[in-house]
């Protein structure tokens, strides 16, 4: 009889006692031995040379289900992620009809079941409507947490007024996901893109003070509240000088675009492809959120995958959405970065595994460790390969790193023991299961 279901043999993994060239034995979903382990297992996948991650988390996706599938769905999307190495991923609300009810979420479980790819949960979305149902609506099995939008963005949700954001932040005890832009004063500057501008004014209009304002006020009245906020995408480094004083009360994302691409030849190149909310910012800004990562400051990597169709990017701006393909780029576009020395591969895990289980009450996942699930991200850390618009397999068919070269690449992606994608191929059939949280 097989000692194990599933055997990774000869590889290195990182595990929370370090980098360690260890097998790993899996049985039941669950990691049940690591070390030096034999081959007594119904399957060896012989990972030497490979690098095996925890399964990667991306805690921001939009996957557009229901309303708009025809940009992106819960298959399509799921597919995306583990074509990239993601396990798990956190969706947002910003659906049509909003998923602001628990038969909103109800709905969305459903819909994933037999479709979703990788493991998931869904945020429920914090509004006028349903700010005092919120303590209520965040216990629900699966649901990842509450998502407020201080600034107009994708979709009709939309939190702007103090007096709904007291409620909503009163209502509960789970860290509540912010969106934070200040949504006057991109009233107030929208004049500067009426009737058509070039995209690179896309920073000039929801300039760094939108962004620094919303964030300076989220902090005061969630200090008020004494309820944790996690602060989504942050573009500015003024705001990672913030809010690395208030990190009692305040968690930190930024995305691998802001990480990658900056002003204005960004904009240059990809026109409105480069367009999304907060934007892409100057180099100056750039450099800030990598003395985040550097500081200890920015908590997780979220890849922000919004995506719309080409047809719509090439609307002329500012009719053009914004918003942009990324969970099948995170892990490829960060090993790039690993490769060239600006984190190292420990912190990559610690923004990707390790802090959205430790902020988020994910249960079971995030570490290499027995006992947890089976979830690994593997990897070839010299692999060079190119993205390309034909790899990409969310419905909308591109990514702004068309054409890039990246050192670092996603070999397989493993769920719960089972083996979901290998060698840029989707294995099976979709088996994705909620998430669950503490």
């Amino acid at each position: 009889m097989s000692e194990f279901d599933l055997l990774l043999k000869g590889g290195r993994a990182v595990t929370p006692a370090g980098i360690v060239e260890a097998d790993i034995g899996i049985k039941d979903g669950k990691i049940a031995a690591i070390g030096k382990l034999g081959d007594k297992a119904a399957e060896v996948f012989d990972v030497a040379g490979l690098t095996v991650l925890p399964g990667v988390v991306d805690s921001q996706v939009h996957l557009r289900e229901p309303g708009l599938e025809y940009k992106e769905d819960l298959a399509t999307g799921t597919a995306a992620a583990a074509m990239g190495g993601v396990t798990s991923i956190f969706e947002m609300p910003n659906t049509k009809p909003s998923t602001t009810t628990a038969q909103a979420i109800q709905d969305k479980f459903a819909r994933a079941r037999g479709r979703a790819w990788v493991d998931h949960a869904f945020y429920v979305g914090g509004a006028p409507e349903n700010a005092d149902q919120l303590a209520e609506l965040e216990r629900l099995p699966g649901v990842s947490g509450v998502k407020i939008f201080m600034g107009s963005s994708t979709g009709s949700l939309l939190v702007d007024d103090e007096t709904t954001l007291k409620r909503a932040l009163a209502s509960g005890r789970r860290r509540v996901a912010i969106h934070a832009e200040d949504e006057t004063r991109l009233k107030e500057r929208r004049h500067m893109v009426e009737g058509g501008a070039h995209p690179r004014m896309h920073p000039e209009w929801r300039d760094d003070q939108t962004a620094i304002l919303a964030t300076r006020r989220v902090l005061r009245l969630a200090r008020e509240a004494n309820r944790p906020v996690h602060v989504l995408h942050i573009t500015t480094a003024d705001e990672i000088e913030i809010l690395s004083q208030h990190k009692d009360i305040a968690s930190v994302e930024v995305t691998p675009q802001h990480l990658t691409l900056s002003a204005p030849d960004c904009y240059d190149r990809l026109g409105t492809l480069a367009q999304m909310n907060p934007p892409i910012r100057s180099e100056e800004h750039r450099q800030g959120l990598w003395r985040g990562i550097r500081d200890g400051i920015v908590d997780v990597i979220g890849s922000d995958h919004a995506p719309h169709t080409l047809e719509e990017k090439a609307k002329p701006y500012p009719d053009s959405p914004s918003g942009m393909t990324g969970v099948q780029t995170l892990v490829p576009i960060m090993l790039d970065h690993v490769a060239a020395g600006r984190l190292t591969l420990e912190r990559f895990v610690d923004l990707t595994a390790y802090g959205p289980a430790r902020l988020f009450g994910m249960k079971g996942k995030g570490r290499i460790a027995v006992g947890y699930d089976a979830d690994f991200t593997v990897v070839d850390l010299k692999a060079q390969r190119k993205i390309t618009n034909q790899w990409i397999v969310s419905k909308c068919g591109w990514t702004p790193f068309d054409g890039m070269k990246v050192t670092g690449w996603p070999i397989a992606t493993i769920i719960r023991g089972s083996v979901v994608m290998r060698e840029d191929s989707l294995l099976g059939d979709a088996q994705g299961a909620p998430l669950r949280f503490l």
